[in-house]
């Protein structure tokens, strides 16, 4: 070894994931949102009842990040420019996971009567 030189290690090479059983089961990935988080909490929990209902294996509910939308609005039209309201909406969010569902599971999740501003995404993955 000489005076000045390093010696390099080389990186481990990287492994690819390998696909799991778990991945190829077929699943129901249900997203629901709501302005109201009283609502939405009801509204998952219907949901929940009407998989274990017909035996289900459930993942969740899955607390996604709250999506804040933030408006300012001057109080006044002309003078008083610096006189503003602040205004916000939020939008909380749930994540379901419904493992290997069933015609019933998927035909008794179709006519569930829901509160009104609840938003329901369903696909199949």
């Amino acid at each position: 070894m000489t005076v000045g030189s390093e010696t390099k290690k080389k990186a481990a090479p990287r492994k690819r994931k390998e696909k799991t059983a778990e991945s190829e089961i077929p699943r129901l990935r249900i997203r629901v949102r709501a302005y109201e988080n009283k609502i939405l909490d009801a509204s998952v929990k219907q949901i929940m009842d009407t998989a274990i209902r017909y035996d289900a294996l459930i993942r969740g509910p899955i607390p996604l990040p709250t999506e804040y939308k933030k408006y300012t609005v001057n109080r006044s039209s002309f003078i008083f420019k610096d006189a503003r309201e602040q205004f916000e909406m939020r939008v909380h969010k749930r994540l379901l996971d419904i493992m290997n569902p069933s015609p019933k599971i998927i035909e008794a999740l179709t006519n569930l009567t829901l509160p009104s501003g609840v938003n329901i995404e369903v696909k199949m993955l």
